[in-house]
């Protein structure tokens, strides 16, 4: 298994689509991480992911972007290397972005928000209150 950082698979994804809002790249990026874990049976990247109230975040990767809402390949290929993906990891993360690329950014927070790995790392926390606690692999490779 190739281990590749959050980086990479970001710059992968804007290669692909060439441009797209932050939470969406971070919406998106959940999900490769979850189809990963399920369908390959190990995680994509490393990184931790969070629940925040907007929806999943990967906080190493928001370091970097949060101040641009619209992010696209020329500036990510300064932080990743969508090369490092191997052929299964590129296969999951295309197969991702055909179910979900499409998908408006907003619907896609929604979405995780109705999901048992996001709520059950809210747990406690009010609709719109700061949280950092990570999603765990093992609840996302469950659910």
């Amino acid at each position: 298994m190739t281990t590749v950082s959050v980086f990479d698979v970001a710059t992968f994804i804007l290669r692909e689509k060439q441009v797209m809002s932050a939470m969406k790249l971070q919406k998106l990026l959940y999900y490769c991480q979850a189809w990963s874990l399920v369908w390959d049976g190990h995680p994509l990247f490393e990184e931790p992911i969070e629940a925040w109230a907007n929806g999943p975040v990967v906080p190493t990767l928001f370091k970097v972007h949060e101040d641009q809402y619209q992010i696209d390949f020329s500036f990510m290929q300064s932080y990743g290397n969508p090369d490092r993906l191997n052929e299964e990891q590129q296969e999951t993360v295309r197969s991702v972005l055909h179910y979900y690329a499409n998908k408006p950014s907003q619907w896609l927070s929604d979405l995780t928000h109705l999901e048992r790995p996001w709520r059950d790392a809210r747990k406690g926390l009010t609709e719109k209150e700061r949280g950092h606690r990570e999603i765990s692999l093992i609840s996302m490779e469950s659910y």
